[in-house]
């Protein structure tokens, strides 16, 4: 284009139409013999040509322009809504990854406690079982035991019943025997001492008990039929006891059955939660990672995005501005080029041109006609321009010779080239030197906001574990309270045992004795009616002597009661020592769950006071990362601002005032072109 080769610039044109307006008076010889005008006539049809040029290059200049605005307009348009889209994509999917990370991180421990039940209750499940096994066992060594003993206690009662002696009162022997050693005992509960002594003399001598003279020794032994009376009762006490043993086997297989039931519905229970929570917990971590990846995607597209945006509007701006440069200058250099134009085709220039022939022979006043005419060139140039070189240039044309006028156009060029290059360096700077402060800065309000969403997230975060932590405070405090109230209420319950029971076995014990006061009466066998059988000595009759004396008709039915009550005392403390078992085996059973979920609930405050304190180191570090970042803000916006200061003039009017520059520069090479050419033309026609 014209414009960009600097031959059409209003300064250079204006100068090489005055330059060349001197030359062509000079170069026009009075015996050349052609037409004067046609020289002139040429440089009008190329000044012509010039301005149709500028005129298509203007066109063209507007057609790309169009062209290039309407790309910046669909392409701003296109990414502002881009970057908008990706950035509320974004908040969407921090804020899933957010839920999906506390979701699994809760299945997680769902999960730790449900496998922890499910091992619990599996555990408690195989202590029954093998509890249930190891009781059945002692039920059914026990319950052998206590048939061969009621089937000896049978025997005896049976050969005491008949009389019998011989091999059945040793095979009697033999059985009751092993009985009372196996159940030494319970039998040591179940009689009497005196009972006792009773069986273990029988078991000694049974024969005493069967021979037809009676000895000496069964003059004073009981008879037979007390120790019958008292196998009888031990008979009725095993059978008694092995029914009460039956019932409580049955009663303890349907609790163990009732038991296993419940607890593998709550492990079957807990193992599909289980299952439920595994899947949820895989589904919750598949859609996080999916999350995270469109996350990190979704930032790379939105950066990419904002690059090219800035950099769009960084191209259309400048495509703005040196459109409106372009248009301005072109403008200015078809206006120069048509003043020219219109200055070659006056009457003034015309009748100039005619006497120029009379330069030719007027060699001695041509050199002071050419200094003239160049310092008008260069002082309307100077004048245009407002260059105060050109101006003063113009004067020294007319003082100096034509080598010193050069070499101060040469200089002032040398000067001038300079400056243009100084200031394409400092452009660059500028340019450069905004653009990293622009990308700085929005990376660093980039990493505010992150740093603003992760203190927010960190703040949310540590409040829940402090709510946590207090709340499972407030559970180990309640279980403390429970196991200490528990604990008193044992102690009491135990008091209250050991009184009854003492109580119990106090009234036995006086019961008993009295017992033993009444049998050692009742049941000897008095002498007074052998008494009464003996033969007075002849004589009168003695008076009436002693009635027969006989046993109290109630003494039977007062002993039968006192070993009734004696007998349900028993019963009462076997029942308070079974009931106090129970008792200290379920208080046992709750200290022991009770001090598992106050260790759990413990081991979970360490665990989540550990988490507490990381996040909140994070949030520590993360808030002097933020000041760190404000602090960079402000050191960037106030380099901006110095940035701004120093640079904006020069950004703004660097095309103009390198156009000029140039022009400048164009000009005065071309005036001292013109120089040399007019001074070369002198030499030669000297």
């Amino acid at each position: 284009a014209g414009s960009d080769s600097g031959k059409g610039s209003p300064l250079c044109l204006t100068m090489k139409i005055a330059c060349g307006a001197v030359l062509l008076a000079c170069a026009s010889s009075s015996a050349a013999g052609v037409d004067k005008n046609r020289p002139v006539t040429k440089v009008i049809n190329l000044l012509k040509d010039m301005v149709k040029q500028l005129e298509k290059e203007a066109e063209e200049d507007e057609e790309v322009y169009n062209k290039v605005a309407c790309w910046c307009k669909t392409n701003d348009k296109e990414k502002t809504t881009s970057i908008s889209d990706a950035e509320q994509r974004i908040d969407r999917l921090i804020s899933t990854i957010e839920e999906k990370t506390a979701t699994s991180s809760r299945l997680n421990t769902e999960i730790k406690n449900l496998e922890i039940e499910v091992e619990k209750n599996q555990k408690a499940l195989d202590q029954a079982t093998a509890n249930r096994k190891k009781e059945l066992a002692e039920f059914n060594e026990d319950e052998k035991d206590t048939l061969q003993s009621i089937s000896a206690l049978k025997s005896a009662v049976t050969v005491l019943s008949k009389h019998n002696g011989g091999a059945a009162l040793l095979d009697m022997q033999a059985a009751l025997r092993s009985t009372m050693h196996t159940h030494a005992a319970k039998v040591g509960d179940m009689l009497s001492s005196k009972d006792l002594k009773t069986v273990q003399s029988f078991l000694q001598s049974p024969e005493d008990y069967f021979d037809a003279e009676p000895t000496f020794k069964q003059s004073y032994a009981p008879q037979s039929g007390e120790i019958f009376g008292i196998l009888k009762n031990m008979l009725s006490t095993f059978e008694a006891d092995l029914s009460q043993a039956q019932k409580d086997e049955m009663q303890s297989q349907k609790a163990y059955e009732d038991l296993k039931a419940a607890k593998e519905d709550e492990i079957k229970q807990g193992q599909d939660h289980l299952e439920e929570k595994q899947e949820e917990l895989a589904s919750t971590d598949e859609d996080n990672a999916q999350a995270k990846e469109d996350l990190e995607d979704t930032r790379a597209s939105l950066s990419a995005d904002q690059a090219f945006l800035a950099n769009l509007k960084e191209k259309c701006q400048l495509t703005d501005q040196e459109y409106e440069q372009r248009t301005s200058t072109r403008q200015e250099e078809i206006s120069a080029v048509s003043e020219a134009l219109s200055f070659l085709t006056s009457d003034e220039a015309h009748d100039l041109f005619s006497r120029t022939f009379n330069f030719v022979q007027q060699s001695a006043s041509v050199e002071s006609v050419e200094r003239q005419r160049a310092a008008a060139v260069l002082l309307a140039t100077g004048q245009r321009l407002a260059s105060p070189q050109l101006v003063e240039l113009s004067s020294t044309v007319q003082r100096d010779a034509f080598v010193k006028v050069k070499k101060a156009i040469d200089d002032m060029i040398a000067k001038l080239l300079q400056d243009k290059e100084d200031e394409i360096k400092q452009k660059d700077f500028c340019i450069e030197e905004l653009n990293t402060n622009e990308r700085e800065t929005e990376l660093k309000n980039r990493d505010k906001e992150e740093a603003e969403a992760k203190i927010d997230t960190l703040t949310n975060e540590i409040e829940t574990l402090t709510n946590e932590i207090d709340t499972l405070k407030a559970e180990i405090a309640a279980l403390q309270t429970s196991l200490k109230r528990a604990g008193e209420d044992r102690e009491q319950e135990n008091k209250d045992f050991q009184e009854t029971v003492a109580d119990q076995r106090a009234t036995v014990k006086l019961l008993e004795k009295t017992l033993d006061v009444l049998k050692g009466f009742y049941n000897k066998k008095h002498k007074g009616a052998s008494l009464l059988q003996r033969q007075e000595p002849a004589g009168p009759p003695p008076p009436p002597g002693f009635k027969s004396y006989k046993k109290n008709s109630g003494s039977g039915g007062v002993m039968g009661m006192i070993q009734q009550i004696i007998n349900d005392a028993k019963t009462e403390e076997a029942e308070a020592i079974q009931a106090e078992k129970d008792a200290q085996a379920a208080y046992e059973s709750f200290v022991k769950d009770t001090n598992d979920s106050i260790t759990a609930k413990n081991d979970s405050i360490v665990d989540k006071s550990a988490t507490r304190a990381d996040k909140e180191g994070a949030l520590t570090d993360t808030k002097k990362e933020l000041a760190n970042i404000m602090v960079e803000l402000e050191e960037l916006a106030n380099e901006n601002a110095d940035l701004h200061k120093a640079c904006d003039f020069t950004l703004k009017n660097f095309d103009t005032r390198q156009a000029a520059r140039d022009e400048e520069v164009e000009g005065l090479r071309e005036a001292k072109a013109a120089l040399s050419g007019a001074q070369l033309t002198l030499l030669q026609r000297k």
